[in-house]
């Protein structure tokens, strides 16, 4: 009687034990597809928020700045707030360093970064960028009264002020001029004006920047290199819906004359790449 039941409770045991496997295995499978079937796109995400997340310096005037009122500001700033808006969302600026941006990205605390993302092919392999939002080219900077160089092959033996770890500092080289070290831009404008160099090569955007800020400033850009580099809005890849409803927004944008005026307002004249 005693071997009887010891194996009676021995069955029911190993009965229990495969129901409640077949019942953790079921439980599995059912999270699994629950969480394909519920899983929202980020595009479905901003909506439900009511928030775009967008990862920017706040430190790169004048892209992404603050005032002096403390408000952040700035032509990217502004771009990624029209953007927002025309998705029927808010803009929520999440600001952080250059070097910590990428990983930010990377670990969800944004949804897209503006901040003058040069669109590169190592980049691309790695993320999905909208539509190119802006372009710059080197340029070549003249005083007003200059009547000898109107082409970047006219500054062979003048002397052209430059950063010496700058990438322009070549550019003025491979064209023959003589090299003036400078500490930046703003230096290198002040011994243009003071006759002590010919010239200086620079990023169109940061002459434009600094010839709506200094309305009397005795210089000009004379010449302009064909190749320029074009910046884009950055996302993690797996998220195409959000990048081609931000290339609508853009592209609306540069259609309806919204695009222009913002950057008139920055730069002078429009820099978009069409």
């Amino acid at each position: 009687m005693k071997k009887i039941t010891i194996s009676i409770l021995f069955f029911l045991s190993a009965v229990f034990l495969l129901a409640a496997c077949g019942n953790n295995a079921d439980n599995e499978e059912s999270a699994g597809n629950g969480s394909d079937k519920g899983e929202q796109s980020l595009y479905d995400q901003v909506q439900d928020n009511g928030e775009l997340l967008v990862g920017t310096e706040g430190t790169y005037p004048p892209f992404t700045f603050h005032d002096e009122s403390g408000e952040l500001t700035g032509f990217d700033v502004e771009i990624a707030r029209e953007v927002a808006s025309r998705l029927g969302v808010e803009a929520v600026f999440k600001e952080t360093q250059w070097d910590a941006m990428f990983e930010g990205l990377n670990s969800n605390r944004f949804d897209m970064i503006a901040n003058q993302v040069g669109i590169r092919e190592d980049r691309q392999e790695k993320y999905d960028f909208s539509i190119p939002y802006i372009e710059s080219s080197a340029v070549l900077v003249a005083s007003n009264d200059n009547e000898e160089v109107a082409s970047f092959e006219d500054i062979k033996g003048l002397t052209s002020a430059q950063s010496l770890t700058s990438n322009y500092k070549d550019i003025a080289e491979g064209y023959g001029a003589e090299i003036q070290g400078v500490e930046g831009l703003a230096q290198a404008i002040q011994l243009l004006e003071q006759g002590r160099v010919d010239v200086t090569v620079n990023d169109k955007l940061s002459i434009l920047d600094y010839l709506q800020k200094q309305k009397n400033a005795n210089v000009e850009i004379v010449a302009e290199e064909e190749n320029a580099s074009q910046s884009g809005l950055m996302f993690r890849k797996g998220n195409e819906e959000l990048v081609e409803e931000v290339n609508k927004a853009l592209e609306e944008m540069m259609e309806d004359g919204t695009y222009a005026e913002i950057s008139e307002k920055w730069f002078g004249e429009d820099v978009s790449p069409r």
